[in-house]
């Protein structure tokens, strides 16, 4: 909820904005803790709510990334061109306030492993000793550092192509759309495939790396929609089984902190990729070595993933049942038994 508030606010100060600074204090520094306040605990919180089916609700969770991927980016067109820049960002920032509503709809439930893992400070020092923790983390740095290449890079690569703007933005449609997909369909095999997670998430991974390695390649256009295709669903695919593995090494009682961490050192490589991607393409003169260089970045987190505990596993569950729920915090009435209890 605090975050929703930030976020809104952020948006509501970068309308009033008379310079590029302003910007990147009101959007960049506000809104951006909004939504790192707002993303981290909901999916912390969800990994709590399930165990047998805890990819699938990641999978269609995540699927609200994939809609305002397709649907945003004209939606702020239309609204900048009937209110202007100012007036459109007034208006995002009234629909960034419903996140306060969102917020007030999640329920945090004590679970009975809770208690034995202490407070924030020793969760953290445990999970700064926790090897396979660290070595995932590394993965998904790794995995992060090529993974928004496309976004940022794609239909600038495509118009070096001789494309036309249009429909070297149209691509960025069809990877919205493919992503949407492979998050539902990769949460639904996350559960439904016997075996540890981390070896569906090193193949979305490994076909990911491919998928970006093989853009120089393709110059026809049917070629190049066919990879926008299959990078969308891959990546949207890793997304779920990515979040919902965390749970499965560090254990839901220590889901906050492990995620938090977790996303704070992947972020730098998420950071870092875009302006070395553009550093490359400066030096070369075109983005061959960017999306190249991008998919290697995922592979060698593959490669990471594979020295994770029980990969090569095969009796090993996809998912783990968590301990019951004691109570639901601030929750003045019994839980439903047909949700919580049988999970």
């Amino acid at each position: 909820m605090s975050g929703g508030i930030l976020a809104a606010l952020g948006m509501l100060l970068a309308s009033f904005a008379t310079s590029l600074t302003h910007l990147y204090l009101s959007i960049g520094l506000l809104s951006g803790s909004g939504w790192a306040l707002t993303f981290t605990p909901t999916l912390a919180c969800l990994s709590r709510y399930f165990s047998r089916l805890r990819s699938l609700a990641m999978g269609l969770a995540l699927t609200g990334v994939g809609l305002s991927s397709f649907a945003f980016a004209p939606l702020f067109q239309w609204l900048i061109s009937h209110y202007a820049w100012r007036g459109a960002l007034l208006l995002v920032s009234a629909l960034s306030l419903h996140l306060v509503a969102c917020g007030a709809l999640l329920r945090p439930l004590s679970l009975t492993e809770d208690p034995a893992m202490g407070g924030p400070g020793a969760q953290l020092a445990s999970l700064l000793h926790h090897g396979p923790f660290l070595r995932y983390t590394v993965a998904l740095t790794l995995i992060n550092t090529g993974y928004f290449i496309p976004y940022v890079h794609l239909v600038a690569h495509v118009q070096d192509l001789d494309w036309d703007p249009l429909p070297a933005a149209f691509l960025l449609s069809v990877v919205a759309i493919s992503d949407l997909v492979g998050r539902v369909v990769s949460g639904w095999l996350g559960d439904a495939v016997p075996g540890p997670v981390a070896r569906l998430l090193m193949l979305w991974t490994t076909l990911t790396g491919l998928s970006l390695a093989l853009f120089p390649v393709a110059r026809a256009p049917t070629a190049l929609v066919a990879l926008a295709v299959a990078y969308g669903f891959t990546s949207g695919a890793l997304t779920p089984v990515a979040f919902s593995m965390l749970p499965e090494l560090v254990g839901t009682g220590r889901i906050y902190c492990g995620l938090g961490l977790l996303q704070m050192v992947e972020s730098i490589g998420g950071l870092l990729g875009a302006p070395l991607s553009g550093y490359l393409r400066d030096v070369t003169g075109n983005y061959t070595a960017s999306f190249v260089v991008a998919g290697a970045f995922l592979l060698a987190g593959s490669g990471v993933l594979i020295t994770l505990p029980h990969f090569f596993c095969f009796s090993a569950r996809t998912s783990k049942p968590q301990n019951l729920v004691t109570v639901a915090l601030d929750a003045k009435v019994p839980l439903p038994k047909e949700g919580l209890e049988e999970d």
